[in-house]
Parts: C-alpha cells; sequence; structure tokens
C-alpha cells in the first residue's frame, strides 16, 4: 500500500514539475519567439511543397543561373532547378537527418548511462572507460574518413549511422550522473525489495526522471547535427546529388559565390536561423527545468 501511495505522490510531483517548467518556459520571450519561428520554418519545409509543385531536380539549361524573379522566387542554380524549391526539399532531408540522429544517439546514450548508473561496478566502470575512449578520438576527420567508407547504398542512412556513432558520448555520461542519484531514491530500493525487475525499475522509475536532461540536451544537439550534416555535405561526403540538402546546397554554390550570391545566401541562412533557434529554445528550457528553482 506504502509503494502505490508513493507512486501516486511521485506522479503528482512529476505532473507539478512539468506544469512549472511549462510556466517558467512561457515567460522567456525569446524561447518563445525561437519556438515561433521554427515552427513557421517547419511548415516551410513540410508544407511548403504541396503548394509550390515545382520539381527540386528538373534541369533547365536556358535558365542556368537566374536571379530572383517572379518566375523563380529565389533564382536559379547552375543546372537550372529552382532554388526555393530546392531549399524546401533540402530543409527536409536536413531536419530528417537532425531528429533521426538526435533521437537515435539520445535513446542510445540514456540507456547506456541508465544501465550503467544502475548496475555500477564493473559494468559502470567498463561503459564509462570506452565512453572516454570515444571522447578522446577527434570526431570530425574520423567522419570524414567514415564518410568514404561505403556501409549502405543510401548517403542518407549512411550519414545517420556515422553522427548517431559518435553522437550517444556525451548524452549516456549527462545522464549517468543523473541516473546515479535516481537510483539512491527510497522507490527504487523499495521496487527492488518486492521484486520489480531490473527492466521495470529502468523504463518506469529511473527513465522518466532523467528525462528532462535528455530533453535539453536534444534541443542544443539538433543544431549541432544541422552544422555537421552542413560541414560533410559541404565537403561532398554527405547527402549526394541529385538529392538536396542545406549543406550540399552550399557546396555546389560555392563555385558561384561572386557571380550568383543567391545559391550561397538562402542555404545559409536557413541553416544558420535553425541552429541559432534551437540553442535559443535549448537555453530557455535549460532555464526553465534549473533544479534550483524547485526547491
Amino acid at each position: 500500500m506504502d509503494i502505490e501511495v508513493r507512486k501516486e505522490v511521485v506522479k503528482k510531483e512529476t505532473s507539478t514539475y512539468w506544469n512549472k517548467v511549462f510556466e517558467r518556459l512561457k515567460k522567456d520571450k525569446l524561447a518563445m519567439i525561437s519556438l515561433f519561428f521554427l515552427i513557421l520554418i517547419f511548415v516551410f519545409v513540410i508544407f511548403g511543397p504541396i503548394f509550390y509543385r515545382v520539381d527540386p531536380n528538373y534541369i533547365n539549361l536556358n535558365e542556368v543561373l537566374q536571379p530572383p524573379s517572379r518566375l523563380h522566387l529565389l533564382g536559379t542554380d547552375e543546372n537550372g532547378r529552382d532554388e526555393l524549391a530546392r531549399l524546401m526539399y533540402g530543409g527536409r532531408i536536413s531536419l530528417l537527418i537532425s531528429f533521426a540522429v538526435t533521437l537515435t544517439s539520445g535513446l542510445i546514450g540514456a540507456f547506456i548511462g541508465i544501465f550503467a548508473a544502475y548496475k555500477k561496478g564493473f559494468v559502470d566502470l567498463t561503459l564509462m572507460r570506452i565512453n572516454e575512449i570515444m571522447m578522446t578520438i577527434p570526431e570530425f576527420p574520423i567522419l570524414v574518413v567514415a564518410a568514404k567508407i561505403r556501409i549502405v547504398p543510401s548517403s542518407i542512412l549512411k550519414l545517420i549511422i556515422i553522427l548517431v556513432i559518435f553522437g550517444w558520448v556525451g548524452i549516456a555520461r549527462i545522464v549517468r550522473g543523473e541516473a546515479l542519484s535516481v537510483s539512491e531514491e527510497q522507490y527504487v530500493e523499495a521496487a527492488k525489495a518486492i521484486g520489480v525487475s531490473d527492466t521495470g525499475i529502468i523504463f518506469k522509475h529511473i527513465l522518466p526522471n532523467t528525462f528532462h536532461v535528455l530533453i535539453v540536451w536534444s534541443t542544443l544537439r539538433l543544431g549541432g547535427v544541422i552544422l555537421s550534416e552542413a560541414a560533410l555535405s559541404f565537403f561532398g561526403l554527405g547527402v549526394q546529388p541529385p538529392a538536396a540538402s542545406w549543406g550540399n546546397m552550399l557546396m555546389n554554390a560555392q563555385t558561384y559565390i561572386w557571380t550568383a550570391q543567391w545559391l550561397v545566401v538562402f542555404p545559409g541562412l536557413m541553416i544558420f536561423l535553425v541552429v541559432l533557434l534551437f540553442n535559443f529554445i535549448g537555453d530557455g528550457l535549460r532555464n526553465a527545468m534549473d533544479p534550483k528553482f524547485f526547491r
């Protein structure tokens, strides 16, 4: 009976906590404005092609490097392809990679961190040593080398796999620190005493109480993944033509930086804005979830 009462208390406290977080976040004007503009960008890349029915891969050599006009609102590229259509479809791919990498690496890192904190001893020691070894490896040079290896036929899937391999390291250590304190709570000890399985304890008690850390990390990581994808695509190692991403659009535009500036400005601006907005939202969530405001 005491355990059931404790569960209800924890559930009520959790609900109250998230209500307070939401109230604090609403007071952060910069975070809310950033969220509004980020939603507009999402609407632009997801629903834009429904209304702007132009094939992003259609080549028209009669309209090569046309500046923005009524016919092509953001101009055309070196192959006569509509820049606005490619910006929309490229945004879909860039954001898809960002969310896929962040979600997958976040879940992997969270599970490793929680498992290490819960098991302790040899398991914790081994997993954290692997984590430290991964942290000492310079990420970008390894990403460049790995991007040249043919892992899977799809360049998008290969990019996601490569970024996930290195993406779980940071969050694993962060979640482990949070899980260590949660695993010492009385309700976790009580669950162990009545024979709740390790899996049940991890998913019902520890993971929900480390979820706030995962959310903040994810908002900050999303922008970082977009930059990584853009950097690899800029060097020709990311998303391969004819598929468009904001990164490879910049890579294709570097030859025309002085003659067709619109090819550089628009994808570069989208990358800049999305990364900036994700970081502002991440900062707002971090402040809203700061434990010192809930004592």
